[in-house]
């Protein structure tokens, strides 16, 4: 069989696609399978690390604002749109694939739009909450929709249209133990170790929290900290800091650009800290991973923090929003769960309840029905 794939933007709409061919691929080896992404995007690295195949469509945002250079983006936007439909089409004719399946990210739409006047059959999946921009524009064309919360149901046209999958994890998750994982770092086991990671791009505002925070860690051996800075600033962060000569060693730092060993240093964490899309938190939760998460204020509808309180009120999490903490309070809320073994170990339990093991073997076994049908 023949599958493509269609995500972009950030780590969070590319992963649950990856989780899900993943999937396919052991379920039948001979399986084919192509990735569209946007020229330019995360995607066109991460997936070909993947073991995939990717190709480029011209693809930009949509502008939010009133202004003239506003407007003059989204014409250019609409255009982008219709070029990449065509090329798009032209691609699934050429693959044949059997079915066409998004997650996320404005590129979903032309691809999607274009198999389903091919007649290809099409599914997108939702990871948050509330549904973006582009599976509010899909829902009325795809063939199936795909949602990680049962609530999300209500917020479609058609219901009966939607299947509650949760959201899948890569299967290198299921690789590691907290043990082996640290192993492989070179890590002490009885070292606490707390990751820091604020997406794909990274978060100025948190970026800033955790420079102020590191002079505080001078000459500790409490904890090792691995922090994510992102591409967006991790040339800043690097000459600020060697411009004020601190070096990240001095206080049992590791700062990276980006985790692309993600699912090893997740599962060595003893804590998180992290913000709360919702394809972070399906790994979380199979981890069963305690967190403490700075929810994003930059997306629509508020979405993170919505996503956030389910795993608060459960009990996995601890949630703060960017204003409620600076650099010190977020130090000592860490110190004091980290000197609190039976607190984390409530809160992993109760992430662990949360999770959705099979989400991937559910999208599967969705997509190959909508094939056979």
């Amino acid at each position: 069989m023949k599958f493509i794939f269609t995500c972009g933007g950030t780590a969070g709409h590319v992963n649950p696609a990856l989780a899900v061919a993943g999937r396919l691929r052991e379920l039948m080896p001979d399986t084919e399978i192509l990735f569209l992404g946007a020229e330019g995007k995360m995607e066109m690295e991460l997936v070909p690390r993947a073991g995939y195949e990717i190709r480029p469509l011209r693809i930009t945002n949509i502008a939010r604002g009133k202004s003239l250079a506003a407007l003059a983006h989204n014409l250019q936007t609409l255009k982008n749109v219709w070029a990449s439909e065509r090329e798009a089409r032209r691609i699934i004719r050429a693959f044949r694939p059997d079915a066409v399946i998004g997650t996320g990210g404005y590129v979903c739409y032309p691809v999607l739009m274009a198999a389903a006047k091919l007649g290809v059959p099409t599914l997108v999946h939702e990871s948050n909450a509330m549904p973006g921009l582009t599976t509010k524009l899909l829902a009325k064309h795809v063939n199936s929709i795909l949602v990680g919360f049962e609530e999300s149901r209500k917020h479609y046209p058609d219901p009966g249209k939607v299947t509650v999958t949760g959201t899948p994890v890569r299967g290198e998750f299921a690789a590691y133990t907290r043990e082996n994982a640290k192993r492989e770092l070179g890590l002490d086991p009885a070292e606490p170790l707390v990751v820091s990671v604020w997406g794909s791009l990274g978060s100025g505002h948190m970026n800033g929290v955790l420079t102020e925070m590191l002079p505080l860690l001078r000459g500790q051996r409490d904890f090792r900290l691995i922090h994510a800075i992102g591409s967006r600033d991790y040339a800043g962060v690097r000459e600020k800091l060697d411009a004020a000569a601190f070096s990240p060693a001095e206080c049992n730092a590791d700062l990276r650009e980006y985790i692309y060993d993600m699912p090893r240093v997740m599962a060595a964490a003893d804590l998180i800290l992290c913000r709360a899309g919702a394809s972070t938190l399906a790994e979380l939760t199979y981890l069963g991973k305690p967190s403490l998460i700075v929810p994003s204020p930059n997306v629509t509808d508020n979405h993170q923090e919505k996503n956030a309180r389910v795993l608060e009120q459960a009990g996995g999490a601890k949630v703060f929003l960017e204003g409620e903490f600076d650099a010190a309070s977020l130090l000592e809320t860490v110190k004091g769960l980290l000197a609190d073994p039976a607190a984390l170990g409530a809160m992993s339990k109760a992430m662990a309840g949360l999770s959705v093991p099979e989400a991937a073997d559910r999208i599967c076994d969705r997509i190959l029905a909508l094939c056979q049908k």
